[in-house]
């Protein structure tokens, strides 16, 4: 890896809350060489030396960029992980990378850890020993991993190849049974199981790890007294699994459902109820209004369907920001200055059937350009209609002057210029279309960034999942600025490139 990316790599590890914990107890033959290399790859790294007697402790004081955590005496690897969480907790961080003081675990994997974090904001990170590795391990150790591979399976249902690992990344305002945690060997295991039964993500990352030759490695592992030790706690988890893991499990699966149908419910109230009865009289309304049998009332059918409008904005608004999602947290930011007083092209990325909701809130004085499903939906679609949100299947350049139109009375385009929505939320390939509508109608580009409805409402799923939503309002791009960007190609690449650091940085700090 380059100095470049390395700075990248720790610059971005800081801005997601990411440091390095390492515990160690007599690794004073490696634990110099491992700090090392790890602190070329990250800038926050805390050691935890456990009551050390050999030459740790003097190696590691000479070590400078680290933050020392020392206990008096050796209490065991969960102690010294209990120290070095809190330590990471009270210095700021979020997440805390472990990897053992034995030289076993590369450091340079880090990087990898940071790729997993990112698509995976949340979760526990496993680096799950690849099988060649595994076969390295001695007996012993074979026997152990399997052993508690099958107990975690057994008190959380779910199968891991890799239970014993060291190399992981820790979620660390997500963990539980800290305070409970046993103090040695088998409190990785516990870490695991607690994690599993509070709905944290687990998520397992091969690598590969260095196993010297036999009479070269250092292991404080006991194989009797450990295996007894391992043995009392699976038999307490196992009792905690009936009593309190799987009730917990099961409520949570039940609320996921719950908050799905309620949403849906609320949603097809909202709609049939609401919302397409008021349509309906409207149309009607408008309709007695053109043939002159409503007096004053038929005012109404010339009022632009400025009406179905605000009945739009005020929905969007009532759901977002008085009545919610059930499980979601919504806010915005407006960038200083921006008013919704002009038309504009305003542009998004495109996560989920929510952002058209986000977005909403800000102005009635906005319609989109949609896709055939939604013009045609049987819930909505006769409201998207009557609103003049017309199908982008007709082409840019036929609903121009419709679009003209709409811009002369005040009002905003918005379009998505990726199209589709993303599967996975990142930024995808921006489309030129909104450029040239831009450029055509001779208005300036409002961007907005989008963080959440992709991973609340995933595409191809259709239960709804807790955690924020955000949406922030950019700096308008003037029809000078564009120019000078250059063609149409190069404004759609520029403005990408823009999106992708604008939705790291949302993404750095909600996720921290």
């Amino acid at each position: 890896m380059s100095t470049v990316d390395l700075t990248r790599q720790r610059q971005t590890l800081r801005k997601r809350g990411i440091c390095v914990v390492i515990p160690t107890y007599n690794n004073g033959g490696t634990i110099g060489d491992v700090v090392r290399q790890t602190l070329e790859q990250c800038d926050d790294v805390i050691v935890v030396d456990d009551g050390s007697t050999d030459a740790t402790a003097a190696t590691l004081h000479a070590i400078e960029g680290i933050t020392l955590v020392t206990l008096a005496h050796n209490s065991g690897k969960g102690s010294a992980l209990k120290a070095g969480f809190r330590k990471a907790l009270d210095m700021g961080f979020a997440y805390a990378i472990t990897l053992d003081g034995d030289g076993q675990h590369y450091p340079t994997e880090i990087g990898r850890f940071l790729s997993a974090n990112r698509e995976h904001p949340g979760a526990m990170i496993l680096g799950s020993r690849r099988t060649e590795a595994l076969e390295r391990q001695s007996k012993g150790s074979s026997f152990a991993n399997r052993f508690s591979n099958f107990w975690c399976w057994v008190q959380t249902g779910r199968r891991l190849s890799d239970t014993q690992t060291g190399y992981r990344l820790y979620p660390l305002k997500r963990l539980r049974g800290l305070n409970l945690l046993t103090s040695r060997y088998e409190a990785e295991l516990e870490l695991l199981v607690f994690a599993s039964w509070h709905d944290t993500d687990i998520v397992e990352l091969p690598i590969d790890v260095y196993y010297p030759p036999k009479e070269q490695r250092v292991s404080h592992f006991r194989p009797g007294m450990d295996f007894v030790r391992i043995s009392i706690l699976n038999t307490v988890l196992c009792g905690m699994a009936v009593v309190y893991g799987l009730p917990l499990r099961l409520f949570r699966w039940v609320m996921k459902y719950v908050r799905t149908v309620y949403a849906l419910l609320f949603f097809l109230f909202f709609m049939f109820i609401v919302v397409k009865p008021a349509v309906w009289g409207y149309l009607k309304v408008k309709e007695l209004g053109r043939l002159g049998k409503l007096g004053r009332l038929g005012k109404l059918g010339n009022n632009e369907n400025r009406w179905l409008h605000r009945l739009i904005y005020r929905a969007a608004r009532f759901v977002m920001l008085t009545h919610g999602i059930p499980g979601v947290k919504f806010s915005y930011g407006i960038c200083d200055g921006v008013t919704f007083d002009r038309p504009r092209v305003i542009i998004c990325n495109h996560q989920s059937h929510l952002d058209l909701f986000c977005q909403l809130i800000f102005t009635p004085n906005m319609v989109f350009l949609t896709n055939d499903w939604v013009w045609n939906n049987p819930s909505y679609g006769l409201l998207i209609r009557n609103a003049e949100y017309y199908p982008v299947r007709e082409g840019l350049e036929e609903l121009l002057p419709k679009l003209q139109s709409l811009v002369e009375r005040g009002y905003s385009i918005a379009i998505y210029p990726e199209g589709t929505r993303s599967k996975d939320c990142r930024i995808g390939r921006f489309h030129q279309g909104a450029f040239w509508l831009a450029e055509q109608l001779g208005i300036d580009i409002l961007p907005m960034c989008l963080y959440g409805p992709g991973k609340i409402l995933k595409k191809k799923t259709y239960t709804l999942q807790k955690g924020p939503i955000r949406l922030e309002v950019g700096e308008p791009v003037s029809r000078q600025t564009l120019q000078a960007i250059g063609s149409l190609k190069d404004q759609a690449k520029k403005m990408r490139r823009h999106y992708i650091e604008w939705y790291e940085t949302m993404s750095n700090e909600i996720e921290r």
